[in-house]
């Protein structure tokens, strides 16, 4: 059985344990908790602290698994998502190691996965970053076989606006180069948080890899995304991804839905699915952010009940 989700990130103001029992309360089986280091956000969605991994004491630990015993909401897994390979290697050495700690606290918390990019140098070509990869990622993944966690790895090119030009800042997008990297780290503990709305507007079938990947999938995001064809004749796929497609809630782009579900059904998916409300339409508010996880969450809602 697939259990229905949402990704913290939305509700930055809110304490995780705010965030668990408006999760309970708007229905949500889960959540994914974001565990950035606290200090200034670097872009959009980002720099959201549900989880100081770093302030991770006795007290923090029972305080969250309280909230979750009493509302019935699991923690899906704890999400962090810089550019490890930053061609900067301070930066790139500081992610990676806020990465093992979110290893080490998920182990503690009893939460399975843990959610975040593999990155990668913009400047330098696939092959290039692939060297790097197979140098810094393969000791990161041993760490997490021996607390038995799970790495999932999300599909987002982070290519969206001139300051990540022109190969975007995560290295993990599309089927050709999740082989290459499984074939660096086969390990089971390796995997994907796949989303499919960043298939969207690469052109390609966001259905597909779940037939053929399904089986390495941790964790997957629910989120829609709407092309816009009128603006994408006009810019053309060189442009930047934001001037032809905008991020939306489930059920206000172009994924078919019922057939996502049904391919995460027939392949026997049984993880979490957490919507990510990235929709710049209902920003005005806070009220206007609850109604968007609302309308997502009947949306999605629908394709998981039994037929």
């Amino acid at each position: 059985m697939i259990s229905l989700g949402l990704v913290s990130a939305i509700l930055p103001e809110r304490s995780a344990e705010d965030v668990i029992a408006f999760a309970a309360k708007k229905g949500f089986e889960c959540v994914e908790l974001m565990c950035w280091p606290k200090g200034k956000a670097e872009r959009r969605y980002a720099g959201v602290t549900h989880v100081d991994v770093d302030g991770l004491d006795e007290r923090a630990m029972h305080s969250l698994k309280a909230a979750t015993r009493t509302h019935g909401v699991r923690i899906s897994g704890l999400g962090y998502y810089p550019n490890p390979m930053d061609p900067d290697e301070s930066r790139s050495a500081f992610f990676m190691e806020h990465i093992c700690k979110l290893i080490r606290a998920a182990d503690r918390l009893g939460v399975p996965v843990i959610n975040t990019f593999v990155g990668r140098d913009p400047s330098k070509s696939v092959d290039e970053n692939m060297e790097r990869f197979r140098r810094i990622w393969p000791p990161v993944v041993k760490l997490a076989e021996a607390h038995n966690i799970r790495i999932g790895i999300e599909n987002c090119p982070m290519y969206f606006t001139m300051d990540e030009w022109p190969g975007g800042k995560n290295l993990a997008t599309t089927p050709a180069i999740w082989d290459r990297m499984f074939e660096i780290i086969p390990s089971p503990n390796f995997g994907l948080n796949y989303d499919p709305s960043h298939m969207i507007w690469q052109m390609m079938d966001p259905v597909k890899p779940v037939h053929d990947y399904g089986h390495r999938f941790h964790h997957v995001h629910l989120k829609d995304a709407q092309l816009h064809r009128d603006r994408l004749d006009r810019v053309g796929i060189m442009a930047t991804p934001l001037e032809y497609h905008s991020p939306r809630i489930p059920g206000r782009g172009d994924i078919d839905w019922q057939a996502f579900f049904n391919a995460l059904k027939e392949v026997g998916y049984k993880g979490d699915a957490c919507i990510e409300v990235e929709d710049k339409d209902f920003e005005g508010s806070a009220e206007e952010v609850e109604r968007a996880i609302v309308l997502a969450y009947d949306h999605v809602r629908k394709f998981l009940l039994p037929v």
